[in-house]
């Protein structure tokens, strides 16, 4: 399980899964480029403050359980892990290059999900809706606004 990140006036658990396709669907994440990735991954965590606590592949796109810290945003966190990974794994394995027609390891989408570590959102939800003696539920009304 994560260990809380504790800083001067913060402690924080936030995890994310991301998931980041390849460019076309062709099978790139093959044996010798998988171990590629492991090591990648274990640098940007010596750089950064982005820890990676699992890293799992399929042959077109990977899925990474990251943990971070509050000032590294999930859109800064994905742009970090995918332009480092993109150029080092072109570096190591230039194969890789020829299957994606040179251009770009990674579609320019993603998909990014918190991690609770301590309950579902209904979890969370009953846990909210308890606090007080008179909760008056305002989030939902104002949600219609955006509807």
């Amino acid at each position: 399980m994560s260990e809380h990140v504790i800083k001067r006036h913060n402690k924080t658990l936030l995890l994310y899964h991301l998931v980041c396709p390849a460019k076309y669907p062709r099978d790139v994440f093959v044996e010798g480029v998988e171990r590629s990735l492991k090591e990648v991954c274990v640098g940007i965590s010596q750089r950064y403050e982005i820890h990676f606590v699992e890293v799992g592949t399929d042959e077109d796109h990977v899925h990474f359980l990251i943990q971070s810290v509050r000032m590294i945003s999930v859109a800064r966190i994905v742009t970090i892990v995918k332009s480092i990974t993109a150029r080092e794994l072109f570096n190591q394995h230039p194969e890789i290059k020829r299957k994606l027609w040179g251009g770009n390891l990674w579609t320019s989408g993603y998909y990014a999900n918190t991690v609770g570590a301590y309950g579902s959102e209904k979890v969370i939800e009953e846990y909210v809706q308890s606090q007080g003696g008179k909760y008056k539920q305002i989030l939902r009304q104002q949600l219609s606004l955006f509807e």
